[in-house]
């Protein structure tokens, strides 16, 4: 399969800009709320870990163990680089789409390659490279890491290519 290259809708006109930013935007906000609301959520259930210790472990990626004696700041913090990073995610897909049309025209194909993608830059590239400590290997939070990520990809692909219809 080619990715044949078009031209981009953010060439064509403020509203198109307008669109796909609020469209990112949006997405971004939906994915990156879920995806802490679902974490949360799991290891609260099964291992009564606190939403703020989980946030602090987002902003632990950053500042290593020292996240978890900072409070209510590194779980602020922890917000801010999970909706930052989920922006990346959101971002890197819309500008990819804006480029080469066969993204937006298979949504469901390239969106769940895109989960796969993310799947593995996370917990092999961005996670080891990271300065938070080991997680430990739990086989349902990995099954449920891969489904939410092929989630992710569908709904950044679907979202981009809605983005990209003529209004």
């Amino acid at each position: 399969m080619s990715m044949h290259r078009a031209d981009s809708p953010l060439l064509g006109g403020a509203g198109n800009i307008d669109r796909f930013i609020t469209s990112a935007a949006a997405i971004a906000f939906v994915l990156a709320t879920a995806d802490l609301v679902f974490a949360c959520t799991y290891w609260h259930q099964l291992y009564a870990v606190p939403p703020s210790r989980l946030l602090q472990n987002i902003a632990a990626g950053l500042l290593g163990k020292r996240a978890f004696l900072g409070g209510m700041q590194t779980a602020q913090l922890g917000i801010l680089l999970q909706y930052a990073m989920v922006s990346v995610m959101v971002g890197a897909y819309y500008a990819m789409s804006a480029w080469f049309n066969t993204l937006r025209q298979r949504p469901w194909l390239y969106g769940l390659l895109y989960g796969v993608v993310l799947y593995v830059v996370m917990n092999h590239i961005v996670l080891p490279l990271s300065a938070a400590p080991k997680s430990p290997f739990v086989p349902s939070w990995i099954v449920s890491s891969i489904v939410v990520h092929l989630v992710f990809g569908v709904m950044i692909a679907l979202g981009a290519r809605w983005s990209a219809r003529k209004s």
